[in-house]
């Protein structure tokens, strides 16, 4: 016999004891609670029922409490029964009443209690009832004001289009959903839409509009990245490079109409046709059609060529002119002289037809067009520009384990710095760094000297002096070596494991492009001078014109590639308006009548501002016009530094009676909303005529038992029934009996952190 049926029988024995030797003993059965827990259940409830006077604790559930209120209730075995009464009452939230109000919102009630709702106009409780009932499930009804309006399907009428679903009527707050025709769309770009029934009819009139899709586009491209478009939308498109539409332009436009797309948006490639030539002029290649690209390269067959060996096809057509054949060429007198501009090499009396002659720009000063002239039958060819570059650079980049000498700023356009490397490193590369238009050069490396690497020799030279045993050759060593059946020598320096220049065997001819062309609305290039693979020519607009993409073009692969466009500068309106001020007017009587009547302000115009008496700039006081529009205006402030009204914040408001005008340094005080936490000073203070920063009301997380019983969980703290947890406050929970913690589930203790709050998961 198990020790427990012992303890029973004892029991059983003492009881009939007590029953015969001193009367009757009053006994209570083992309690049974609904939606509690007895404490140490396990070890009383073998022995029930129990003796009078006999003391246990229970708990309640989560959302549930005794009706003392006590994490742990005592009961006590009377002759009664048990004292007091064990139950677990339901705790009912009640929240803020949509469409209605009432006294208790934001309060947490008992079972039994009721509680008042009042509806706002044109709304009801279920059932029309006026109050609601805490019960063991929950509230009896929702606490929740409906509307008795109804909406009716027959007040709409959808052209193009049809309702979705078949009921007629529909409820406040009802959706229906509705679908267009093939070909149509709603005003949102969608098949289908919806409309909701309101207080005050249907919240809309569906609308199903005209559609168009994204055309077929052959060889353009458009930045719209829209997938529909309505009717009467333009699309605009670009030709690619070398492409134009059948109305000889690069770009267009095409409208959505009712019949759909008003046109193709197609390019077609562009072609360069050759005039008539002079006979003696020798042309090739021949060829039926020439395209964007192509080259044309010319020879004379009796006398001397005048112009170009070579031109290249455009979008523009052929460029440069082409040339002619003359049996008689004329020399140059002495070079033209270049304002803030110099001559590279020496001077000569006489320069004979052909002979080139290249200038440099002095510091602070920018190339514009052509760096090289030449000598055409008596003529030179146009000479660059040297403008004034007022771009300067920042700060010297920093070079890892070196340093520059002293220099200081500013670093205008052409102005140079030196570098050193530490005492145990080398340096690669160039040690002087120029400002170039606004950016420095590429620095030089310093590298450990004990970690440059060797250079290899290839096996196709013959090397000729101070070959090393192993065939390796350290930093800075220079070599002269012939390639194997050649006889002549080639020069070259290892420079940190690689050769400059690169050993080579073959014969490289470095390509040149023909003379860059003139681009449209540029100012005049004249020239015939060829320019080698790599090397670069600035443009310069003319007046009226504005540089768009790279101020320079590049010969790449014997093409001149990258090239600038000259687009016009495009004027602006009227100047914005701004309060409490005006546009500040010029001295000079005749100036302020052309600054009245002006209607348009030329691109790059700057206009100043003054404010009204009693008030100040709070910022740059100008605007400045650019491609047509004016860049942001000031805005005109109190110096007084009085401040309107205070700013409004979600979920909050200030604690004192609003004024129209605060004086300076004035505070006021926010407060949120109950179950709302504040983010940052309740105090805010007038400074210089501006509030500082108001705080932030951060929503509180609700905790739903609709969520944790699908997720599994329940609270691991019995204790904690909040519903409602602060932003910023903790919550822990745990699996239910039976579950374990589902893989990748968030952790069991977590954060609320403005309304969102992240629920672990728990499963089988």
């Amino acid at each position: 016999m198990g020790f427990c049926h012992l303890l029973l029988l004892a029991n059983v024995l003492l009881t009939s004891w007590f029953s015969t030797a001193k009367g009757e003993v009053s006994l209570c059965d083992f309690p049974k609670i609904r939606h509690g827990i007895l404490y140490d259940k396990n070890r009383y409830e073998p022995f029930s029922p129990v003796f009078s006077g006999k003391i246990l604790y229970y708990s309640c559930e989560y959302n549930f409490a005794s009706p003392s209120n006590s994490f742990w209730t005592r009961i006590t075995c009377t002759e009664a029964g048990w004292s007091p009464t064990p139950k677990c009452l339901r705790l009912c939230f009640f929240p803020f009443v949509e469409n209605g109000h009432s006294t208790s919102s934001g309060q947490t009630h008992v079972e039994g209690d009721i509680v008042q709702i009042v509806c706002n106009q044109g709304y009801h409780l279920q059932n029309n009832q006026s109050t609601i009932t805490c019960a063991e499930g929950g509230w009896s009804i929702p606490p929740k004001c409906i509307s008795t309006k109804m909406c009716s399907k027959s007040d709409i009428e959808i052209d193009n289009g049809f309702f979705s679903e078949s009921d007629l009527t529909y409820v406040v707050n009802k959706t229906t959903q509705y679908r267009c025709k093939q070909g149509y769309i709603t005003t949102n770009g969608e098949a289908s839409g919806s409309i909701t029934c309101l207080q005050n009819g249907w919240s809309a009139q569906p609308s199903c509009i005209k559609s168009c899709d994204v055309p077929v586009f052959e060889n353009t491209k458009s930045k719209n990245n829209s997938t529909w478009f309505k009717l009467n939308d333009k699309l605009d498109y670009e030709c690619h490079v070398g492409y134009e539409n059948k109305y000889k332009h690069t770009k267009g436009s095409i409208t959505c109409t009712h019949e759909g797309w008003s046109d193709k948006p197609s390019c077609y490639e562009i072609e360069c046709s050759i005039p008539i030539l002079d006979p003696s002029l020798v042309v090739y290649p021949k060829k039926e059609k020439y395209t964007i690209g192509d080259l044309l390269k010319f020879s004379c067959r009796p006398g001397h060529r005048v112009g170009p060996d070579s031109v290249q096809c455009y979008q523009f057509g052929w460029s440069p002119s082409f040339p002619t054949c003359k049996g008689q060429v004329r020399s140059c007198d002495q070079h033209p002289e270049l304002l803030n501009g110099k001559m590279k090499g020496s001077k000569k009396v006489e320069y004979s037809h052909g002979e080139v002659v290249e200038y440099d720009c002095k510091p602070k000063f920018l190339l514009k067009g052509p760096s090289k002239i030449e000598c055409v039958d008596g003529k030179w060819t146009t000479l660059p520009i040297c403008v004034e570059e007022e771009r300067t650079c920042k700060d010297i980049p920093e070079l890892q384990h070196g340093s520059v000498k002293f220099s200081v700023p500013p670093y205008h356009h052409g102005d140079s710095v030196e570098f050193t490397c530490a005492e145990t490193f080398t340096m690669i590369g160039q040690g002087t760094v120029s400002c170039i238009s606004g950016r420095w050069t590429q620095l030089p490396q310093c590298v450990a000297t004990d970690q440059l690497e060797k250079c290899q020799a290839s096996r196709l030279v013959v090397v000729v002096a101070n070959k090393p045993e192993k065939g390796e050759f350290n930093h800075n060593s220079s070599i002269s070596y012939k390639c194997r059946g050649k006889q002549k020598y080639g020069y070259s320096i290892c420079i940190n494991g690689r050769w400059d220049p690169e050993l080579t065997c073959t014969r490289i001819e470095k390509i040149s492009c023909p003379p860059p062309p003139q681009i449209p609305n540029a100012q005049v290039i004249e020239t015939t001078v060829k320019y080698l693979d790599g090397e670069k020519v600035s443009v310069l607009c003319q007046d009226n014109y504005l540089t768009h993409d790279p101020e320079e073009m590049i010969c790449k692969d014997g093409r001149w590639q990258s090239l600038p466009r000259c687009i016009a500068k495009i004027p602006c309106s009227q100047p914005p308006k701004i309060e409490h001020g005006s546009i500040k007017l010029p001295r000079s009587s005749e100036e302020r009548r052309d600054a009245i009547e002006s209607s348009s302000y030329e691109h790059g115009t700057t206009i100043s501002y003054v404010c009204d008496d009693g008030f100040r700039i709070s910022e740059e006081n100008g605007v400045t016009c650019h491609m047509g529009k004016w860049s942001s205006p000031p805005r005109c402030i109190d110096p007084t530094g009085k401040c309107g009204p205070p700013p409004a914040i979600d979920n909050g408001d200030i604690t004192s009676f609003p004024l129209p005008v605060y004086a300076p340094l004035s505070s006021v005080e926010y407060k949120c909303q109950s179950f709302y936490k504040m983010q940052g000073s309740k105090n805010i203070t007038c400074r210089n005529g501006e509030w500082s920063e108001p705080p932030k009301c951060l929503h509180a997380c609700v905790l739903t038992e609709e969520v944790m019983g699908r997720q599994n969980i329940i609270l691991k703290w019995i204790e904690n029934r909040k519903i409602y947890i602060q932003s910023g406050d903790y919550v822990e929970f745990e699996c239910k009996t039976g579950y374990q913690k589902a893989q990748g589930s968030p952790e069991f203790r977590t954060k609320c952190i403005d309304g969102h709050i992240s629920y672990p998961i728990c499963s089988k």
